[in-house]
């Protein structure tokens, strides 16, 4: 094989369509654009969610609810989880390390599972369940400042 002889794979080039160049072309007069009307003309672009003059839906449905700006949202991790790890001592830069937790977020331990060893646990939350059951495995719970 030499350059001479390379080309393209059969049927991967394609000429452009030419709209608008007369009936033989399958595509003249209107040029697949319908028939009168401002989207049939040139430099037509519809603004997002314009239904025609009809009001639009969001604006037709009510405004719901609101956003809390304080709301503190917590990466949380199970008793069971910690059972997992062979660490006697959790902190959260051992979770981070264990991708258990998201960087930048704080921590909230949760109670769902067992725990069988004791381990000394830091975060920035205990759920009441979880704590419980930290402190009867004979760890402890040490809460951080957010």
């Amino acid at each position: 094989m030499k350059l001479h002889d390379l080309s393209p794979a059969k049927g991967s080039k394609r000429n452009r369509k030419r709209v608008g160049r007369g009936p033989g072309s399958g595509l003249g007069k209107t040029a697949g654009r319908g028939h009168n009307g401002q989207r049939s003309r040139a430099g037509y672009s519809r603004r997002f969610g314009f239904e025609g003059g009809q009001m639009p839906l969001v604006r037709r449905v009510p405004k719901r609810g609101f956003t809390n700006i304080f709301r503190v949202e917590y990466s949380t991790v199970n008793v069971k989880m910690l059972e997992a790890l062979e660490e006697t001592e959790v902190t959260p830069e051992v979770l981070l390390a264990h991708s258990l937790v998201r960087k930048g977020q704080p921590i909230k331990i949760l109670g769902d599972g067992d725990l069988t060893k004791a381990v000394t646990v830091k975060a920035q939350k205990f759920s009441k369940a979880a704590r419980e059951k930290i402190e009867a495995a004979g760890g402890s719970c040490e809460e951080l400042s957010s």
